[in-house]
């Protein structure tokens, strides 16, 4: 006999939004399912709709409760889960474009490079390959304005979290937490294991979009030397600094 899945299934989030779970781990097809029906819906949309948030495996949906009650937007929801379910299923990806990231690693750009290389029983000069050989996925945008999460990280360098997070971190500043890597647009309190940092402007207000990375783009970090990043600094200031794209192969 068949296992009926779970997934997806409809959570509700206090009284005004709801959770549209599709799995429960970290994998690419469960991130396509939650990005293609989120695009389903943008293309709809549905009048209750206010924000959705998309994350590594599950959309929030929140809705106006002052003109739309629970009961009504779940069965709405269901309706719209169910008639978009070949949508959601779908190896459909976004935009497969890999974003260069010239990277500083070590010293005082990557201050914990020594305790990750100690932690994977590797030297520094390991960490930096492994660390710059892969391509991420840019899997969601949270935390902090246009911070990406990027999954696909190689587990040999897997390091746990801070103990106590800095009340500061440098703009530009490339991280490890756990199984995840990621980069903090902006200057702000963050507990991940710093190993390098980028002089590349992630986030503008003033932008459209204000995030550079975005949910299917790929980021590949490139090691750089600091003369050179003091280089694309000035080259940024002036604007005349290019982030490198490709198209991903993946």
């Amino acid at each position: 006999m068949a296992l009926i899945s779970e997934f997806p299934k409809i959570v509700p989030v206090g009284d005004q939004a709801v959770n549209i779970e599709f799995g429960n781990e970290i994998s690419d097809a469960i991130n396509d399912r939650v990005y293609a029906f989120a695009d389903a819906l943008t293309s709809l949309p549905p009048p209750w709709i206010r924000e959705l948030v998309p994350t590594y495996r599950s959309l929030l949906v929140h809705y106006d409760a002052a003109k739309f009650d629970f009961d009504t937007i779940n069965a709405e929801m269901l309706e719209l889960v169910q008639s978009n379910s070949s949508v959601a299923s779908s190896a459909t990806r976004r935009a497969q474009l890999i974003y260069e990231l010239p990277t500083v690693y070590g010293g005082e750009y990557g201050p914990d490079i020594e305790s990750v290389a100690e932690n994977a029983g590797l030297d520094t000069s390991e960490v930096i390959q492994i660390h710059s050989s892969i391509a991420y996925r840019v899997y969601m945008i949270g935390f902090s304005p246009g911070f990406p999460y990027l999954g696909g990280m190689d587990p040999r360098i897997a390091t746990p979290r801070l103990a106590t997070p800095r009340t500061r971190v440098p703009a530009g500043s490339v991280g490890i937490a756990e199984a995840q890597t990621g980069v903090y647009p902006n200057a702000s309190p963050g507990g991940w294991q710093l190993i390098g940092r980028t002089p590349v402007p992630l986030f503008d207000q003033n932008r459209i979009p204000p995030a550079v990375l975005q949910p299917g783009h790929f980021v590949r970090f490139v090691p750089i030397a600091q003369d050179q990043f003091q280089k694309i600094e000035s080259d940024v200031a002036s604007g005349d600094f290019e982030i490198q794209v490709s198209e991903s192969t993946r």
